[in-house]
């Protein structure tokens, strides 16, 4: 009986390392998959009438096609007359589609998001036809995102064309003035952003091999102890 409980004692500590690691590992890997709203970090130029695309994504990717997307001018004041100080939104989506309600006349069918890019996280939003009244700052924001990073901060900077330029220079194909269409904008690090939720998996798998193989190591070392210790087991001596 107190070769049992000496045992037991001696096991159960690599057994709580086990465990300990395992859970520390399944939390880091929780904590660094949790996605964060992600802008530019410097201005989005854009020439007085042409199409532009305001990047915005989740990093590591998620689908958000059932989350509430707002995008709106945080310098913006609400109308002094309304008794709720309500603030009108640039575009939100909600319920998968988008809601046309509380948005700022200026941006009526001017705006939109890529559904498809919506599925990997790009929340990047399309304003056709710019105009000098559009600069400003923009807030990309996903209300109910289980993050502490719910929302990002970007400055459109939309500059005049001029005229002179526009009759000199040789005429562009309407397709060089456009800019790339939201679901294709992340699509070249699509990959590299899966890198933080591998990784931390590899470091699991690493994580609970070594456990595996220490304690292993350790049975086999106290079992041998035993054996100079206390000698072979009663059924080796009897037979």
């Amino acid at each position: 009986m107190v070769h049992f409980v000496d045992s037991v004692l001696r096991f159960g500590s690599p057994l709580w390392i086990f465990a300990f690691l395992l859970c520390l590992a399944v939390w880091t890997t929780t904590a660094q998959a949790e996605p964060d709203v992600v802008g530019p970090p410097q201005p989005i130029i854009a020439i007085s009438g042409d199409d532009v695309i305001l990047p915005c994504h989740l990093d590591p990717p998620l689908n958000v096609q059932r989350l509430t997307v707002v995008w709106s001018k945080p310098d913006l004041k609400p109308d002094p007359l309304d008794r709720l100080s309500r603030v009108e939104y640039v575009h939100l989506y909600r319920n998968q589609h988008e809601v046309p309600d509380m948005k700022i006349q200026s941006y009526v069918s001017r705006t939109a998001l890529s559904a498809d890019g919506l599925k990997r996280g790009n929340i990047s939003l399309k304003i056709r036809n710019v105009t000098v009244a559009d600069q400003g700052r923009y807030k990309c924001l996903i209300p109910k995102l289980k993050s502490e990073v719910k929302e990002a901060i970007l400055e459109l900077v939309v500059e005049q064309r001029s005229v002179e330029t526009w009759t000199k220079e040789t005429p562009l194909h309407p397709r060089d003035l456009q800019t790339p269409d939201p679901k294709d904008e992340s699509g070249d690090t699509v990959g590299l952003q899966y890198l933080h939720i591998l990784i931390p998996m590899l470091v699991v798998l690493l994580t609970v091999v070594g456990a595996f193989l220490g304690y292993y190591l350790l049975n086999y070392k106290c079992r041998k102890n035993d054996l100079r210790k206390y000698g072979p087991p009663e059924e080796q001596l009897s037979a």
